[in-house]
């Protein structure tokens, strides 16, 4: 399996305006009570979870037509998950959303020299900050079953 990349700077701004993003922030619920009104409920999971190989065209599609894609797409950034398709948003286009969510202050939640008063806008700027873990250097993972041992 290939290691996920960092979004690059670009992507992120991109996100930061992503109408799905301002969606989200809208409609972030403290339960999950949005769950049981999704159109997911009736598909089969695995449309939600292709293969690296295949394409999340269908799953994106029915996730389009939701009433909870917001809430969907809030509750997956909350909890950093970047596997399957949440809120009508593939893995990778969650992670450049990932890092704008995590942001914190006006001047990076928000693109500089945006001059716009949009609470929506505003509200992803007081998002709060959350620790986006280190990908471990080669010197730091655990040796493969003692192939390194004396």
């Amino acid at each position: 399996m290939t290691r996920a990349r960092m979004p690059r700077p670009h992507e992120v701004a991109a996100a930061r305006r992503d109408p799905r993003l301002l969606r989200a922030v809208q409609e972030q619920q403290g339960d999950g009570a949005w769950r049981i009104r999704g159109a997911c409920q009736t598909v089969d999971p695995e449309t939600f979870f292709p293969a690296p190989t295949e394409p999340a065209d269908a799953a994106v599609a029915l996730c389009r037509t939701c009433d909870v894609q917001g809430a969907c797409l809030a509750w997956a950034l909350s909890v950093g998950d970047c596997h399957g398709v949440w809120g009508a948003t593939t893995p990778r286009e969650r992670r450049a959303m990932l890092v704008a969510w995590r942001s914190e202050g006006p001047g990076q939640a928000v693109p500089a020299g945006a001059g716009t008063t949009d609470p929506t806008l505003d509200a992803v700027a007081r998002l709060p900050l959350l620790p986006i873990p280190r990908p471990r250097r080669a010197a730091e993972r655990p040796d493969p079953v003692g192939a390194g041992a004396t």
